[in-house]
């Protein structure tokens, strides 16, 4: 497509949007009442319409039932948590029995952590992306700790080359490769937080099968995202957020996948809680942990529902849209992004911007980040003041995210002709 960095242009491939109506289906944050131009559902998708009433509904039936809401409310909480997998296996690529709805991301990945990272005293080590989001960088130290490790020795972080801003996948699996005797885990993230660069996740998961070693992802920026296909790539384990780009709510209730091969795996070591234990005997409250033969059985405690009711509203909008509309469409707002930008620094009369997310369609996803050359933070501030938030991170980089869902190409345009006249 020949793009074109006018507002007439832009309006033209609004009214081509096939899934342009699905706007309708969010509130819109407004800026001197009108609305803003919302780029970060990279950090918090927007709330549907619907939320508030599948909330109300739960909350009926608490006054209305009490305690035996979890049998005979309109959406019986004791089940509540087994709507989600035939939802959720469409957007990640998934079979239902892989999927499972619990607590948060971080405390997932700890719960994975503990069955999938088994060192040795030859295989102890974690091959992860340097400068993963903090949490993850957290978790991978003080899993390592947990085993009587050093940091320094059990982990090995690729980083991008000197003069670069991303990983090359060369070196993501020449790493892996050369620690293929010691390497227990590889851990990525499926799209990196700060640049936005998708990694090939199929590519690092055969990689990382072929020499022995286990491999996971925190997909807290790929869900919802990019096209996932957790099931076939053979992926072992991931967990993501719900609150990005799943626009369920700050701090929605979480996700995560365990592949086919390992969930009826009673041998597998992990800590345990009543929500995980058979079906059939749960209320026997007997002594010793049978998990359940599915992703339920990494469960600790029952179903949070009120934050579940506001992930169900969000995840019927997924099932109406479906993934395939929103892929076709995220391209193309990408690309308008990309295109929109380089018009601007091609015009101007010294370079502003540097994008730092990858070109190659396979490497990205929604969001775009911006390393700003100069007077980074006051452009942003500017950007802020007029109406249209986008997310700005240390030290000097803008992220931006047009979301098909609810983006449009006039927000796509507005963005580049503010930033234009900052710049």
């Amino acid at each position: 497509m020949i793009y074109q960095n006018t507002l007439a242009f832009a309006k033209n491939l609004d009214e081509q949007d096939e899934i342009k109506d699905f706007r309708t289906k969010f509130f819109i944050p407004q800026h001197n009442g009108r609305d803003t131009v919302y780029l970060t559902g990279n950090s918090l998708g927007l709330q549907p319409k619907s939320t508030a009433a599948y909330i109300q509904q739960e909350l009926n039936d608490w006054a209305n039932l009490g305690v035996e809401g979890h049998f005979h409310a309109k959406n019986p909480w004791m089940p509540y948590h087994e709507i989600f997998p035939k939802q959720l296996s469409k957007i990640v690529g998934a079979l239902e029995e892989e999927v499972v709805v619990m607590n948060q991301l971080t405390v997932n990945l700890h719960l994975l952590m503990v069955s999938f990272y088994q060192p040795t005293a030859q295989r102890y080590k974690i091959i992860c992306e340097a400068k993963a989001f903090p949490s993850d960088q957290y978790a991978i130290e003080s899993q390592v700790r947990f085993h009587g490790l050093n940091y320094e020795d059990a982990v090995i972080e690729v980083e991008p080359r000197e003069g670069e801003h991303t990983i090359r996948e060369e070196d993501i699996l020449n790493t892996i490769e050369q620690n293929k005797d010691s390497v227990a885990l590889v851990l990525f993230g499926g799209v990196n937080y700060y640049t936005g660069q998708v990694f090939n996740i199929k590519n690092i998961t055969e990689a990382s099968h072929k020499v022995g070693a286990l491999v996971g992802f925190d997909f807290a920026h790929a869900t919802g995202n990019i096209n996932l296909q957790l099931h076939n790539w053979n992926v072992d384990f991931a967990c993501w957020c719900s609150y990005k780009y799943l626009n369920s709510g700050p701090g929605g209730v979480a996700g995560a996948f365990i592949h086919q091969k390992h969930i009826t795996n009673k041998k597998l070591k992990r800590f345990a809680g009543w929500w995980g234990y058979n079906k059939e005997t749960r209320f026997k409250m007997e002594r010793g942990f049978i998990p359940i033969p599915t992703a339920e059985g990494w469960q600790l405690s029952n179903a949070p529902v009120l934050s579940m009711a506001a992930h169900k509203a969000a995840l019927d909008i997924f099932d109406e849209v479906g993934m395939d509309r929103l892929h076709k469409k995220r391209k193309l707002l990408s690309s308008f992004v990309l295109f929109i930008l380089d018009d601007i620094n091609q015009k101007s009369n010294t370079q502003t911007i540097e994008i730092i997310t990858p070109r190659n369609e396979n490497e990205i996803g929604c969001q775009v980040s911006m390393l700003m050359l100069k007077n980074g933070k006051q452009i942003f501030n500017a950007l802020m003041q007029q109406g249209v938030i986008a997310d700005w991170r240390e030290p000097n980089v803008i992220r931006i995210a047009p979301v098909p869902l609810y983006n449009s190409f006039e927000d796509v345009w507005k963005f580049g002709d503010i930033i234009k006249q900052i710049v």
